[in-house]
């Protein structure tokens, strides 16, 4: 799932200085799970952004919505009513859901109210660990189902560096060395001697280095579903 975690208070009050109506927008889905911008987080942001307003004698409007996911068209354009009602959009999505409002909606300003951090893993209810980069490469078949280019520090292919210590990463006591458990998930499956491939340099063309990418599936295309 995407990670997001919501910007500083003070950072989201200085984007909306200019706008009076402000429509805060809330994604029901991966930013909910994460406890960054689902319904309750967008209604506890507006009671807090009323409250500063009206601190400082403010006038400012702030209208709450959740939508299932703003990525996706069938569930933006339930936004489309209140478009009128807004001077802008501060949207508590992931930065995907950002730049899709700001492409529906050209004439409304559409901010972030959220940081994106990365691809998670829910390790507890309250901790998610960075697992992919969505690199469009994905090498986990020889790795035992570890990505070593996410959870390696130094995003290594052949084993790790000479810096780890007791199965820990030298960065940091509390951050396991991602080859350690790449060595001990491929023994544990009794295929270690699939390890003695060197693998070569990684061509990056498939993250990002032709620019952005894009995913079509012909088969949906042609049949128009």
């Amino acid at each position: 799932m995407i990670k997001a975690e919501q910007k500083p208070i003070e950072q989201i009050r200085n984007m909306i200085t200019d706008y009076r109506r402000v429509l805060l927008v809330g994604c029901g889905t991966c930013v909910t799970i994460c406890f960054a911008g689902g319904e309750r987080e967008v209604a506890d942001l507006a009671s807090l952004l009323r409250l500063k307003d009206g601190q400082q004698g403010g006038h400012k409007q702030f209208l709450e919505t959740t939508v299932k996911r703003v990525c996706e068209r069938e569930f933006v354009d339930q936004l489309i009513p209140k478009q009128e009602e807004a001077d802008a959009i501060l949207c508590l999505s992931c930065a995907i859901g950002v730049q899709y409002l700001a492409e529906r909606f050209p004439k409304l300003p559409v901010l972030p109210g959220l940081n994106t951090s990365f691809l998670g893993l829910i390790e507890e209810r309250w901790q998610w660990n960075e697992v992919c980069v969505a690199c469009g490469d994905c090498i986990l078949h020889l790795t035992g189902g570890i990505c070593p280019i996410a959870r390696c520090a130094k995003s290594l292919f052949n084993g790790p560096c000479g810096g780890s210590v007791g199965g820990k990463c030298e960065i940091s006591p509390e951050v396991p060395c991602a080859w350690q458990k790449i060595y001990d998930r491929m023994a544990s499956l009794g295929q270690l001697h699939k390890l003695e491939e060197v693998q070569p340099v990684r061509n990056w063309v498939s993250n990002q280095a032709a620019g952005p990418r894009r995913t079509i599936k012909e088969a949906l295309k042609i049949s128009g579903k």
